[in-house]
């Protein structure tokens, strides 16, 4: 008798099955891997009361998106993905190398994590936080 080679058991074991990564797991990589990035000052809406409201929604069970994920759109594929990213930028920065920086931030991390080829990141920057504005965001009293 001879031995089957499309039996099963001859399989490589990542051949044995399927993994999907759905849009929430790569919107929360790319938001973090985004945050990251110096010049980034908040995720979402450029409009403070904006941001006000995402953060007491953030906190409210069962609220909207997490605050991780604000301001992210990821469409998966099952090879490929494209995110969108919505960011407010620090007064000062250059907008052009914030951008490039997040970009290949976000791509690095995305493929990094999840082996999905990140086919494109559009960035909208929404607004300029300026220096002497108040912090719409409210601060953790823990130090």
């Amino acid at each position: 008798m001879t031995e089957s080679t499309s039996g099963g058991a001859s399989r490589e074991p990542a051949e044995r099955g399927r993994t999907t990564i759905s849009d929430g797991v790569v919107e929360k990589i790319a938001g973090l891997a985004a945050r990251e990035v110096v010049g980034v000052h908040a995720m979402g809406s450029g409009s403070g009361l904006s941001r006000t409201f995402g953060a007491v929604r953030d906190r409210v069970p069962g609220g909207a998106k997490s605050s991780v994920t604000r301001g992210v759109k990821a469409e998966v594929g099952e090879v490929q993905t494209a995110l969108d990213l919505e960011i407010v930028v620090d007064y000062g920065v250059s907008i052009r190398d914030v951008a490039r920086a997040v970009r290949e931030n976000v791509i690095s991390e995305v493929e990094r994590m999840t082996g999905l080829e990140v086919v494109e990141v559009n960035i909208a920057v929404s607004d300029v936080k300026l220096p002497d504005e108040p912090d719409d965001e409210p601060e953790s009293r823990i130090q």
